[in-house]
């Protein structure tokens, strides 16, 4: 790698000496605008629209467009009064948790190296960082713009990520944003339950991009002369017009085939469902178990009056018995 930056982080009192170089690259196929009939590459001239005139490098000037035809013409010097476009330096301004960043400010990112002594500066504020869990909000010059960055670690090493100022991000505004659209509960379950079926650990080794590679298979059958042969794509077939529950309820079923889930199971949301509906009937049981253990009770009696009835026998047995005696104490008197 080439370095692109070179310049110093102002950490305190601390100054660590570094270089930037370019941590990504694109990898998309270019190309070039070419004649059809012979491959010769078309070349743009730089004229000018009110003499016609070629115009080289050394004769072009910026210009700032204020509206009504007229124009301001910046020139070198005109930058060169600037006090950003010889500053080499990256000044620490904060240090701030990294949840606080919202990624939609990050723009480029570059590899930060340290450079001759600064080795061990560079170390003690990468291990800081890392034991804080933050990251340090710093500005810095880089291609004649001020930028506001910041510096966090990445594999041992200290990334800087130039950002985009918080007037540089558009506010949305669209019309449903305004809409009082209401999401039933069950509808909210079923996309939690698509979101869960879909859950993984990401990892950006998993994914190509499979456009630049059918791409350049085509570039490298054109080289060696021979045909691509694509495959044939099986069309699907228009899918019929569903609700929002079913493409949902069909989207967890499909999830959990494609994992090798039983997709026999219920999902959630018809196991809210029928607990909805099934609430009642498990208040029911208990009803039931509650006469059920009451019933003794109320038989209780009835094994009374059968006893009685049983001893009722004895008590005319006993009167009968007594009722001789009776008799024969009367003949004697």
């Amino acid at each position: 790698m080439r370095a692109i930056w070179k310049g110093a982080v102002s950490f305190g009192l601390v100054s660590i000496a570094v270089k930037l170089y370019s941590a990504t690259e694109e990898k998309d196929i270019r190309f070039h605008q070419v004649h059809r009939e012979d491959g010769g590459r078309i070349r743009y001239k730089r004229t000018c629209s009110v003499c016609g005139e070629e115009v080289t490098y050394d004769d072009i000037a910026k210009g700032y467009d204020i509206g009504g035809g007229e124009m301001v013409i910046l020139t070198d010097e005109d930058f060169a009064d600037l006090p950003l476009s010889t500053s080499h330096a990256i000044d620490v301004l904060e240090f701030v948790p990294a949840d606080q960043v919202d990624p939609i400010l990050y723009n480029k990112a570059y590899f930060m190296e340290p450079e001759g002594a600064a080795t061990k500066p560079y170390v003690l504020l990468r291990d800081a960082l890392t034991d804080t869990d933050r990251v340090a909000i710093v500005k810095v010059a880089l291609r004649q713009r001020e930028q506001l960055a910041t510096l966090r670690v990445r594999e041992g090493v200290l990334l800087l990520n130039t950002m985009l100022w918080p007037d540089e991000i558009r506010k949305p505004d669209f019309g449903f944003l305004d809409e009082d659209i209401q999401v039933r509960p069950p509808e909210l379950a079923m996309a939690g339950s698509l979101i869960d079926s879909m859950a993984a650990n990401f990892d950006p080794g998993d994914y190509t991009d499979n456009y630049r590679e059918a791409l350049q298979e085509v570039i490298d059958a054109k080289v060696e002369g021979r045909e691509v042969v694509q495959p044939e794509e099986v069309e699907e077939a228009p899918a019929a017009a569903v609700d929002l529950m079913a493409a949902l309820r069909a989207s967890v079923e499909r999830a959990k085939a494609a994992r090798g889930e039983g997709a026999g199971e219920p999902t959630p949301i018809t196991s809210a469902r029928s607990a909805k509906k099934a609430a009642p009937a498990k208040k029911a049981p208990a009803k039931k178990a509650a006469a059920k253990k009451a019933e003794p009770a109320k038989k209780a009696p009835a094994k009374k009056t059968a006893a009685a009835k049983k001893a009722e026998p004895a008590k005319k047995t006993a009167t009968k018995k007594a009722t001789p005696a009776k008799k024969t104490a009367r003949k004697s008197a």
